[in-house]
């Protein structure tokens, strides 16, 4: 539960920012920077703790929607829209920082970099990393979303890709919605597919990684990829 300190402090939000530094501040100070107002009958400190008090953690409130902010006293559109834009630049920001085109050194890091990354997908996503010859990412292309029950991938357009950026090896990865992570039929069959696609034009498939909330599967790591 989320409490009011506007008396903790002598100075403002802003003020402590500039003062001592961004990181020092609370999440209900640095909400309040970010409303910049309250309302004629709260001040914005009181507003930021009850927004954070009304999702309970701040993973809910990453995941909150236009209308669920809209349904707190105090949050028109306006702000609704500014705190949904504020939340996505700052997963943005952590992806970039996360991955920045650097190097994939094992399935494990992709694994869990994607696990955040795909956290509030409510459809399944399948995504493709293409790779140099030293592991270094040239792109991560996003190649279909699809319903929440079924993602049907074909290995053509993930290889067209593959081809364009001129990559040395590719990693696959696609979703659970429901958040559980061991691979069905069709994901053992679609992994199959795409590795003896890979194989036909000299691309290594380094990887099947299926991701769900705050976990992963391998394909590699449990080595079921097949020797070709």
């Amino acid at each position: 539960m989320y409490q009011v300190r506007e008396n903790e402090y002598s100075m403002q939000p802003r003020e402590r920012l500039t003062a001592v530094g961004a990181e020092k501040l609370s999440e209900q100070e640095l909400l309040a920077i970010l409303l910049r107002t309250g309302t004629k009958n709260e001040t914005v400190m009181h507003l930021s703790a009850k927004i954070l008090s009304r999702f309970g953690s701040l993973e809910n409130f990453r995941r909150s929607s236009i209308e669920e902010l809209k349904q707190i006293s105090g949050i028109g559109l306006v702000k609704a829209i500014e705190i949904r834009a504020m939340i996505e630049l700052g997963k943005r920001i952590q992806n970039t920082e996360r991955i920045r085109l650097g190097k994939v050194s094992g399935s494990h890091q992709l694994g869990m970099i994607l696990a955040d990354e795909m956290a509030d997908y409510d459809q399944e996503h399948l995504v493709a990393v293409y790779l140099d010859g030293q592991n270094a990412i040239i792109q991560k292309k996003t190649i279909f979303i699809g319903s929440v029950n079924h993602s049907p991938a074909n290995p053509r357009e993930i290889l067209y890709y593959a081809i364009k950026n001129l990559a040395v090896s590719v990693v696959v990865a696609h979703n659970h919605p429901s958040g559980a992570v061991l691979p069905s039929t069709a994901d053992r069959m679609f992994t199959n597919k795409i590795q003896k696609s890979c194989q036909d034009i000299g691309i290594d498939f380094l990887d099947h990684i299926i991701v769900g909330r705050k976990k992963y599967f391998s394909f590699r790591e449990e080595k079921m990829l097949k020797n070709i």
